[in-house]
């Protein structure tokens, strides 16, 4: 259940086309749901704006197909994040209305309406940086916002950014994602006013530690103001972005 469908049933009530004890059994189950394994915050999107979105690393197709469910009853979509194309082949078998993305690692069944507030630029310094730059711009996608892609605009080649100036100065949130050095949300961060959210990968060489000195180099970035998330973690910038855009554009 979410906000819209709570209003409807409040209305109803209130009209008379439901009788409140059947309301009270529809209140029932909004806090929690349980499956086998676990159980589903359904009052989140109430909460947040967000539906609870499963984390798959770990966990069992069956684990992740029960949760993907209980969660598509109660919102009429469902997202989740880290699932490897073993377990989206078996999804697909008991959730065929939902679609796989390889690149993203992400499985979803429909999408939430869309929203008007806002664009996000999701930007990569490399193509390698893709796949997290993906889980980005597809959650954002499935929570209804729009996104603009600017990909494989490293500082190693600065003229590459600064060309699509124009274009990441239109949008509203910024998602910067490198591995390497992390030095792109520090440049972008010089050059615009909007809220920039800095994400460190894991790609780089031996003494990039497996995205740990991207990570240190953006903490102590000389633009201030920059926000970071941790590595690799395209889905968390995404959710801090619309938090952002849900704060100013309520």
């Amino acid at each position: 259940m979410n906000e819209s469908t709570l209003r409807e049933l409040l209305a109803q009530v209130a009209e008379g086309l439901t009788k409140p004890e059947a309301a009270l059994e529809a209140l029932r189950t909004l806090p929690y749901t349980e499956s086998a394994s676990a159980l589903l915050d359904t009052h989140r999107a109430i909460r947040q704006g967000m539906p609870e979105v499963v984390f798959a690393l770990n966990k069992t197709p069956t684990q992740v197909g029960d949760a993907m469910a209980i969660l598509h009853q109660a919102h009429g979509h469902a997202l989740a994040t880290a699932v490897t194309s073993e377990t989206a082949s078996k999804l697909i078998q008991c959730l065929p209305q939902g679609s796989y993305d390889e690149v993203s690692k992400l499985f979803r069944i429909g999408q939430m309406p869309r929203r008007s507030s806002g664009v996000i630029a999701i930007i990569c310094a490399g193509t390698s940086d893709i796949p997290v730059a993906e889980e980005a711009a597809q959650t954002l996608e499935f929570a209804g916002f729009t996104t603009e892609r600017i990909y494989d605009v490293g500082v190693a080649g600065l003229h590459r950014l600064l060309s699509r100036l124009e274009l990441i100065r239109q949008s509203n949130v910024i998602i910067a994602i490198a591995g390497m050095e992390g030095a792109l949300p520090s440049v972008i961060g010089g050059l615009v006013s909007q809220p920039v959210i800095a994400v460190p990968t894991s790609i780089g060489y031996g003494a990039n530690f497996q995205g740990l000195s991207a990570l240190l180099a953006m903490l102590n970035s000389c633009s201030s103001g920059i926000g970071v998330m941790n590595i690799d973690n395209g889905f968390g910038a995404a959710m801090l972005a619309i938090r952002i855009l849900q704060s100013t554009h309520s």
